[in-house]
C-alpha cells in the first residue's frame, strides 16, 4: 500500500484530474468565444474600449489560469495577487505609453493615410488640426513646405519632379508635379 506510482500520488492520471483539465478547456473555449465576439460588439455599439478591455480582461484569466492550475506555485495568495497587479500595471504603462502614437494619423515625420481613408478623413484636416495643437502648444506654426519635405518628398523629389530616394522602388512612378500634363486635367 506504500507503493504508489508517482502519477497516482500528485493526482495526474486520476478521474478528478482530468475532470480539473476539462473544466480548464471549457474555460479556455469560452475565453476563444468572448475573443472573436468582443470586438464585433465593440464595433456595433461604437464603444471600442469593449475590445481592449476584452482582450485584457481574457490576458488576465489566463494568467491567472495558468497560475493557479499548471505552476503548481505554492506561494501565498498575496504574492500571486501582487505578481497579477504588477503585470497589470506594466500592461497599461505600455498601453499608455504607445497608445498616443499608435492612434494617431498624423506625427511629425509620417502620416498614415490608409487609415484616414478608412475612417474618412482628409489629410489637410488632420494636418490644420496637427498644425493648430502644435502653435497653441508654443511650436513652430505649421509649415506647408515642411510638410511636404518630409511627407511628399520621399517619392516626388524635394522640386516634386517624381525623382525622390524612394521613387524608383514604385511602379507606377510619382506623379511629376512641374509637368503640364499632371495639371492639365
Amino acid at each position: 500500500m506504500a507503493e504508489t506510482t508517482h502519477s497516482e500520488a500528485d493526482g495526474h492520471g486520476s478521474v478528478e484530474h482530468e475532470k480539473h483539465y476539462w473544466k480548464v478547456y471549457w474555460i479556455l473555449l469560452v475565453l476563444l468565444v468572448v475573443s472573436v465576439v468582443g470586438p464585433f460588439v465593440g464595433e456595433a455599439t461604437g464603444v471600442f474600449a469593449v475590445t481592449l478591455l476584452t482582450a485584457f480582461g481574457i490576458a488576465f484569466v489566463k494568467a491567472a489560469l495558468v497560475v493557479k492550475n499548471f505552476m503548481h506555485l505554492n506561494l501565498e495568495p498575496k504574492f500571486v495577487a501582487y505578481l497579477c497587479a504588477t503585470a497589470l500595471a506594466f500592461m497599461a504603462l505600455l498601453f499608455f505609453w504607445v497608445a498616443p502614437d499608435v492612434m494617431r494619423h498624423e506625427g511629425q515625420q509620417w502620416v498614415n493615410l490608409a487609415a484616414m481613408a478608412a475612417t474618412g478623413e482628409s489629410a489637410e484636416n488632420e494636418a490644420a488640426t496637427a498644425a493648430g495643437a502644435q502653435s497653441s502648444e508654443g511650436e513652430a506654426p505649421f509649415d506647408p513646405a515642411q510638410a511636404f519635405a518630409s511627407t511628399c518628398g520621399p517619392c516626388h523629389g524635394e522640386s516634386g519632379r517624381g525623382d525622390g530616394a524612394a521613387a524608383a522602388a514604385l511602379d507606377p512612378r510619382p506623379a511629376d508635379f512641374t509637368a503640364p500634363e499632371f495639371w492639365a486635367e
